[in-house]
């Protein structure tokens, strides 16, 4: 493998949008030089992003020398990787299957006891995390595109007891604590990514479901299609949640007008939850998610139709509507996401690391606060799709590439 170079980094992007008007305010700090490492032509070039330093950010390196290990294969489409306390990982397979993954690339059997999925195109088993409290109560949290009946499914959010020991791990006690609704017959736009907050609350992101019928719901609030939500471990509603009590909204719903999020984290110092959503041609969005905030899909958005032509009125801004901190035209098509804490790096802590499904590719962002102040791009000779990406007890930064064949993958220093 070719070892790459990379830089340092701080914290996080301009949220732009906000104000009385809704429309984006420009960073009161000048916008980051040097020449992008975005250079192709944009399917949108006639639109202007709305503040300096929203999209093509400089190329930002150092010299961080670095070689990459195989740690296991032979997954069949990993689709999302966690760490348990003693080093292991659980990896969702997107047929169904989650294992448990030794350091040394043993992979478990199939862990019993998960509910049926949709695993069709873009469904199946999908992301996986652990309860705050899993050294006490050992409860993980799965979500899946869950079938219906009749052709339709929607993502949902599972929990149960990890249990090992007198033969293959399995999870008991299962309870489904989330169904988004409304079913849809459409097999894309799962969204699916679960961050548990700093109080405990769990956000689910969920797509749009890619279709028109489904797309439009992005901006109603009855409907938790293309939406951030927030809830209880158990599934109930958080009291404070930005919608509750109010007439035709779903309480659940914590911020609305999202299309497809397959990554998010929580801001290692803000608390903050940050999300990076799949535009159309052009239009990957990173976005700084706050209670009540309208981030605006499909009304305005960066980008063009697949077809070619513009969405909806074409608008990039609209009163009301937020501004994403940061955007790619062309897409990088975002998959897992991760802030950079570890000290097997230091010249790399504060970065965020995202996932390229399009380019093959791992991408690293360099922050200033809430601004994107570089960009580089890392594993492009590794040659597969980059699905997650996360950060070990040791370290190491680990990704999980999307194949038929899949492997975990982890960046050490060379040598």
């Amino acid at each position: 493998m070719r070892h790459l170079l990379l830089t340092t980094a701080c914290a996080a992007i301009l949220a732009a949008c906000g104000g009385s008007d809704g429309n984006a305010q420009q960073s009161a700090a000048p916008a980051p030089s040097g020449e992008p490492w975005e250079t192709r032509p944009a399917n949108a070039p006639s639109q202007q992003p709305a503040f300096p330093g929203q999209t093509r950010a400089p190329e930002v390196s150092a010299d961080v020398d670095y070689q990459v290990v195989t740690v296991a294969d032979g997954l069949e489409k990993p689709w999302a990787v966690t760490f348990l306390p003693d080093g292991r990982m659980l990896v969702t397979e997107k047929p169904g299957r989650l294992r448990i993954v030794t350091g040394a690339g043993e992979l478990s059997q199939p862990v019993a006891g998960l509910p049926e999925v949709d695993a069709r195109d873009q469904g199946g088993l999908l992301d996986v995390v652990l309860d705050p409290d899993f050294d006490e109560n050992r409860l993980i949290y799965w979500s899946y595109a869950e079938p219906r009946g009749g052709g339709q499914n929607a993502t949902a959010v599972a929990r149960g007891r990890l249990v090992e020991g007198g033969g293959a791990p399995r999870v008991e006690d299962v309870q489904v604590i989330y169904q988004q609704q409304p079913a849809m017959d459409s097999t894309k736009h799962f969204g699916s990514r679960l961050v548990f907050d700093r109080e405990g609350h769990l956000y689910v992101a969920l797509g749009e479901r890619s279709i028109m019928a489904g797309r439009v719901q992005a901006q109603q609030m009855d409907s938790a299609l293309g939406k951030i939500v927030r809830i209880n471990p158990d599934g109930s509603i958080p009291e404070d949640n930005p919608f509750v009590g109010q007439e035709g909204a779903r309480p659940e719903i914590f911020a609305l007008g999202v299309r497809n999020v397959q990554a998010a984290a929580l801001h290692p110092e803000t608390g903050k939850l940050w999300e990076i959503e799949h535009g159309a041609r052009g239009g990957d969005e990173l976005n700084i998610i706050e209670a009540g905030k309208n981030y605006g899909w499909p009304t305005i958005t960066y980008g063009l139709e697949y077809s070619g032509g513009p969405i909806g009125e074409g608008l990039t801004q609209k009163e009301g509507m937020e501004q994403p901190a940061y955007y790619w035209d062309p897409v990088i098509a975002p998959s897992g996401m991760v802030f950079y804490q570890g000290d097997m790096f230091p010249a790399w802590r504060g970065s965020l690391f995202v996932g390229a499904l399009k380019d093959k590719h791992l991408v690293r962002l360099t922050l200033d606060g809430e601004r994107v102040t570089g960009e580089d791009r890392l594993l492009t000779d590794v040659g597969e799709r980059i699905r997650d990406v996360a950060v070990g007890p040791d370290g190491a930064i680990y990704v999980a590439t999307d194949s038929a064949q899949g492997r975990i993958l982890k960046l050490v220093p060379a040598g």
